[in-house]
């Protein structure tokens, strides 16, 4: 078996105005009537939905849905699932129409991250239209994007979605500091069976509360990216990374927080691999330039506070 792409995401979350903001008039998607109270869906594509926000008690990330082949894959996905010993939950048929497949099951990876895996996906001809204006979205075979995960047990959580399908493409260990005691943090980022550079990654830290590290979109031009970009200011939605281009998938983009605080990068022009011939890379740094965090700011701000004062 193998792994198609990344089909949709689940967000539970007690600010479902804050998401709709966030979703349809920074980011651009488009919003749908989802027939269900308590249940926001918004598209990207020619998908009846990608994201699915559920009103709930809690900022959560509950899973990153993930498409295989058939039934038979669907199948063959649950066996090893429950052979690395995580728990199972089957869709109901109700649930399965409302997500557009034919069949999924809910389960978490072994540091407890939400996961769905699916079959028999939906497509139809209604146009997107972004409320914000935004071109389009690149989808396709390569799915709606990727989704990065903490991973603080790293290598029992590589090897789980190894044995998934999932293939290494870039396994780097990044350090952020000169210290020469810094261990590093290592990284997993891994492609399914499409062009995509990583539909899903990993990262060797603690795990956070929303569930999440971030999700990537990816837009069709870079104007798009700045106009996002704008509208994120605009909005005064806070930027986790300023503008940048990645050593690895080359993503041309910056990161901004969602309502539920992990974060969206949002990107253009990326590097579009053979998945059927990669050989797996090792980087020594994530960005080729810009890119610059939040924290690393503070950073800054904070020793220059401290030569001022000491001044």
């Amino acid at each position: 078996m193998g792994i198609k792409a990344l089909g949709y995401v689940v967000i539970e979350t007690a600010k479902p105005a804050e998401w709709d903001a966030f979703l349809a008039d920074v980011v651009g998607t488009m919003r749908v009537e989802s027939g269900k109270e308590g249940v926001a869906l918004y598209r990207i594509d020619d998908r009846p939905f990608r994201f699915r926000i559920e009103t709930g008690a809690k900022e959560h990330f509950r899973a990153a849905a993930y498409e295989v082949g058939d039934a038979g894959e669907l199948a063959e996905a649950r066996a090893k699932v429950a052979a690395a010993g995580r728990p199972i939950e089957d869709g109901t048929a109700e649930e399965a129409q409302e997500r557009g497949v034919a069949a999924f099951f809910r389960t978490s990876d072994p540091a407890g991250n939400g996961l769905e895996f699916f079959h028999g996906d939906t497509r139809d001809d209604v146009a997107f239209v972004s409320p914000a204006g935004v071109s389009g979205f690149v989808t396709g075979d390569m799915g709606m994007g990727h989704a990065v995960f903490a991973a603080p047990n790293f290598a029992e959580c590589h090897e789980f979605y190894r044995t998934l399908g999932f293939h290494d493409t870039d396994i780097p260990r990044f350090h952020f500091s000169d210290a020469a005691d810094d261990p590093g943090m290592g990284f997993a980022f891994m492609h399914a069976d499409n062009g995509r550079h990583h539909s899903v990654a990993l990262g060797e830290m603690p795990m956070p509360p929303s569930g999440c590290v971030h999700l990537m979109l990816e837009m069709k031009a870079q104007a798009d990216v700045g106009k996002c970009h704008d509208r994120m200011r605009q909005a005064k939605v806070p930027e986790s990374a300023s503008i940048g281009r990645h050593v690895n998938d080359q993503t041309f983009g910056f990161y901004m927080q969602s309502p539920g605080g992990f974060d969206f990068e949002i990107g253009a022009d990326p590097l579009v691999i053979d998945p059927a011939s990669w050989e797996p890379t090792a980087h020594l740094v994530p960005s080729e330039w810009g890119h610059v965090w939040a924290w690393q700011k503070a950073l800054e701000e904070q020793e220059q506070k401290k030569q001022e004062e000491g001044a």
